[in-house]
């Protein structure tokens, strides 16, 4: 019997990008798009839509968490929505690099790397 699926797994690319780029603590929509540019080396780039699509479905799927208050209200611009990881997300997370990391491992993919040797 194959082991049970962790809930949301796997995890859309840009699921997985938006709940790393969030992280531990929280961002708004835009530091969210830059976030996910910059952790790929720009390889990997959200347009409006994309983001604010993904980050509808992490709310509905109660992965993230809009913040209300913000610990310092005298520097947030008030339209922004500010967003964080709930336990969910973090646990969909781990399971899914988790989920990666076993692929990488059952089929060698990590000599692929440069300077591995095969």
């Amino acid at each position: 019997m194959p082991a049970k699926r962790p809930p949301f797994a796997p995890l859309p690319p840009a699921a997985f990008h938006v709940l790393i780029a969030i992280g531990a603590g929280e961002r708004h929509g835009y530091a969210i798009m830059r976030e996910v540019e910059r952790i790929t080396d720009g390889t990997v780039r959200m347009g409006p839509g994309t983001l604010y699509g993904t980050i509808k479905r992490l709310l509905d799927d109660g992965l993230i968490e809009e913040r209300g208050q913000r610990a310092d209200p005298s520097h947030v611009d008030q339209r922004r929505r500010y967003y964080r990881v709930t336990a969910l997300g973090r646990s969909s997370v781990a399971a899914e690099v988790k989920r990666l990391e076993a692929m990488i491992d059952k089929t060698g993919a990590r000599t692929w790397a440069p300077g591995s040797q095969p």
